[in-house]
């Protein structure tokens, strides 16, 4: 079984939906400590006068508080702000009035944690592109450790055979102890085709909600890296699905 471990993000790239298509199983690593001016509360649209952030404002007490501790600050009147955001980049696109109101719907939902609205948002996404991967909470497992000891402790309680990964980890993952583990270790390629937007330049890295407003949901062919993932730790271990 292969599984992926990535923080939930608000409204993400077409990669982070690409890597959960390519996984057995998917964890939402969301008591893992939250991290300021990151992707977990922001993401970019696209303009005609290029990208600009939309940013969920949080309640931020300490560098201690967890990911599914942070609370959305609803005394900022975001959600009215995103939605007109995107409805003034977007109207014109093709697709964009069969999503629209069902990304607004969610928004204007109060949603006690930034952890719970971006699930909802992901969830909701993967239903439009038929992702049918399996979903789990890293705090349903309670793991321990930290760094790669942290990852595999989630590994081997879910009986992974391989732990799939973003290239940006090489840099802090330690090879050993997945050899030790018998677990395999595979990087996620990231290269996609160029899509048409609503203006140019083209702008990579934006919200998949970009690819959807303008390609709509059968867009498989966009959000599939062109190039094959690379395996670089061989599993040792059998099949054994939860």
């Amino acid at each position: 079984m292969k599984v992926g471990i990535i923080q939930s993000n608000y409204i993400p790239w077409k990669g982070y939906f690409d890597f959960i298509d390519d996984v057995d199983l998917f964890v939402f690593h969301d008591d893992l400590q939250y991290t300021k001016g990151d992707w977990r509360n922001r993401n970019k649209i696209k303009t005609k006068n290029g990208a600009i952030w939309l940013t969920v404002p949080v309640k931020y007490y300490s560098v201690s508080q967890l990911i599914m501790e942070t609370e959305i600050d609803y005394s900022q009147r975001w959600q009215q702000k995103h939605l007109n955001q995107i409805n003034e980049n977007y109207h014109k696109a093709s697709f964009f009035d069969q999503v629209y109101d069902e990304y607004a719907g969610i928004v204007l939902c109060k949603y006690s944690t930034i952890s719970e609205l971006n699930v909802a948002l992901i969830k909701w996404i993967m239903e439009k592109l038929g992702i049918n991967t399996n979903l789990l909470m890293s705090s349903e497992i309670k793991p321990v450790g930290s760094k790669t000891e942290r990852l595999i402790d989630i590994l081997t309680k879910l009986n992974a055979t391989v732990y799939f990964s973003g290239p940006s980890a090489k840099n802090y993952l330690d090879y050993s102890k997945f050899e030790e583990a018998g677990i395999g270790l595979e990087y996620k390629s990231y290269d996609y085709k160029k899509y048409k937007q609503l203006s140019y330049p083209f702008i990579d890295g934006v919200t998949i909600l970009d690819l959807i407003f303008n390609q709509g949901m059968n867009i498989r062919e966009y959000f599939k890296s062109l190039s094959l993932n690379k395996p670089v730790v061989r599993s040792r271990k059998s099949e054994c699905f939860i």
